[in-house]
């Protein structure tokens, strides 16, 4: 079971990202403030749930949330300024975007650069432990889908609606086959192995 909070009383926000590991698209973060006593025992990691319970979970988290709001990196930020920094560059934009402002940031992960003075706590496996965070993931994860299928039908080659834009190997070998698109993160490893994480 999931955590509700890490201190009873405050106001605090979960954030999570998704399409960190894609070599098309942007990435997506979102941040969602939920009440102390909200309780859904489906609700978990998203790459643990399946796309149908994903998308049941939004409209819940949604309807019952004080704040949800999401935060977009383009492709091109990405390029410019690391995968890593495009992240919680979402995040931030996402924090910002809440009608609500939290009194603490639970951040999955272990890496993370202060948003305002906002203090913040980060959490590996984040998205298995707080609910908050759980929340955060399966909207990140939800819109960038929506988000995915969308640019598919401009680019149906790189079948996007199926890989979401990760190294699939039919992704892989449209892009030997066409080349790249304006989605396309170019300082990625986009033919060879697994991209390395970059550092701040």
């Amino acid at each position: 079971m999931l955590k509700p909070y890490l201190q009873a009383g405050r106001l605090e926000a979960g954030c999570d990202e998704a399409g960190r590991g894609c070599l098309a698209g942007p990435v997506f973060a979102a941040a969602v403030i939920l009440p102390q006593d909200f309780r859904d025992p489906l609700l978990n990691d998203s790459k643990q749930l399946t796309e149908r319970r994903r998308y049941q979970l939004r409209e819940v988290i949604q309807r019952e949330a004080l704040a949800w709001a999401l935060g977009v990196a383009t492709n091109q930020e990405i390029d410019e300024i690391n995968i890593l920094r495009a992240s919680i560059l979402a995040m931030h934009r996402a924090v910002a975007a809440l009608k609500l402002r939290p009194q603490h940031l639970l951040i999955d992960g272990n890496r993370f650069m202060p948003y305002e003075d906002i203090p913040h706590t980060t959490v590996v496996k984040g998205d298995a432990t707080y609910m908050s965070i759980a929340a955060a993931s399966v909207l990140a994860k939800t819109y960038r889908d929506d988000y995915m299928k969308q640019i598919h039908l401009e680019y149906p080659q790189y079948h996007w609606d199926q890989n979401k834009g990760y190294p699939a190997p039919v992704h892989r070998e449209a892009i030997r086959q066409y080349g790249t698109t304006p989605y396309h993160r170019l300082t990625f490893t986009l033919l060879g192995a697994k991209q390395l994480e970059l550092e701040f």
